[in-house]
């Protein structure tokens, strides 16, 4: 997996962006959205806290970690 380029602590740097929910979220609230941001960078922020930190990954980053998970490579330690 490639690194993680970055945090933001703030979502207010994020205004403006438009922000993506899956499509197997419930109207529950509990997931996380995605959105493009500068720099080709991809960012992560939960569903519940929309002005809160988010995390930043490329795009590569981002795909390595679905697949990660999509294959079941992630255990816990």
């Amino acid at each position: 997996m490639t690194m993680l380029p970055g945090y933001l602590s703030s979502g207010a740097a994020l205004a403006g962006v438009t922000w993506r929910r899956s499509s197997h979220s419930t109207a529950a609230n509990n997931c996380v959205e995605t959105a493009w941001w500068e720099a080709g960078r991809l960012a992560v922020r939960d569903s519940k806290d929309r002005q809160g930190p988010a995390l930043l990954f490329t795009a590569g980053a981002w795909t390595d970690f679905v697949r990660a998970l999509s294959a079941d490579e992630l255990h816990r330690v």
